[in-house]
């Protein structure tokens, strides 16, 4: 989560609660019976539903959905254009030592099998595997706070139903209308809140960011494939600029230019301190 979205949502939930403030006592709106209700049927539920590690591990997804940062498709752009480049100028074992240097664990994993020799056909099965079964893990961790957010709205009314249930047991006695009253009337908001407020809003975001890692490994598959069948650098970059949007094309045009420079200076270098060496030697000699 950036941080303009971490102030938006402060922001939100404050406005939110002064309105709950302009609206009475906001004494009135915390109810721990209804709320007690809620949660141990919503959770309950949940772990008939889930075994407790999958249930770890869809909070432990959620929270790194909002913590960890994705590259950007620029930048993996850029590092392909680099591997194609250095591939083509120094062969594929001089991407050996660009393993260490990669932003991601797919596009690492995808350079030790360009490494390792290993044919186009293996490389795009061994790929497209792990992107399967990698959508596949997201997509029960998505499940499981789906599934919380189907059932919160469910046991707020089954809150709201013991709340009235108690209303009519006490008829005539005015201590336990008051307070079977709120029980009826804020689980049903609870339920609801939690639903549309934090499980489905949770559920979106782990979506949201699988669909771009996504969309990042099919960039690095594609670029690795395109390394491994020697493609032209050039062709690469307009395989490459095709997932991006229009207006951040013109952006990434240079790249390749650029690298392609600084590779022939560092050649020129090279070449410089080899002549140097020779020449030194013939003079000792």
């Amino acid at each position: 989560m950036g941080w303009y979205n971490a102030a938006g949502f402060i922001i939100c939930v404050v406005v939110f609660l002064i309105s709950f403030y302009l609206g009475g006592n906001i004494n009135l709106y915390f109810n721990i019976p209804a709320l007690l209700n809620i949660v141990s049927g919503v959770f309950g539920a949940a772990l008939l539903s889930y075994p407790f590690a999958r249930m770890k591990a869809a909070f432990y997804v959620a929270r790194n959905s909002y913590t960890s940062e994705l590259p950007s498709s620029d930048e993996i752009i850029k590092i392909l254009l680099d591997l194609s480049v250095r591939s083509r100028r120094q062969g594929i074992l001089s991407l050996e030592k660009m393993e260490n240097q990669s932003i991601s664990s797919f596009l690492k994993g995808a350079l030790r099998l360009l490494v390792d020799n290993y044919s186009e056909h293996e490389i795009k099965d061994i790929l497209s595997s792990e992107m399967y079964f990698f959508r596949e893990r997201r997509g029960y961790n998505e499940r499981v706070f789906r599934t919380l957010a189907r059932s919160a709205p469910a046991f707020g009314l089954i809150a709201s139903i013991i709340g009235l249930v108690g209303l009519l047991s006490g008829i005539g006695d005015t201590g336990i209308i008051l307070r079977t009253i709120p029980i009826a009337l804020m689980a049903t908001l609870y339920g609801i809140l939690l639903s549309n407020f934090v499980f489905l809003p949770i559920a979106e975001c782990i979506h949201s960011k699988t669909r771009r890692e996504i969309l990042l490994q099919k960039l690095v598959l594609n670029g690795v494939l395109a390394i491994k069948l020697e493609v032209n650098s050039q062709k690469l970059e307009v395989r490459l600029l095709s997932f991006l949007t229009p207006s951040s094309r013109a952006a990434n045009e240079i790249n390749l230019k650029y690298i392609k420079k600084k590779y022939f200076r560092m050649q020129e270098k090279e070449r410089a301190e080899l002549g140097g060496k020779l020449q030194r030697s013939v003079l000792q000699t």
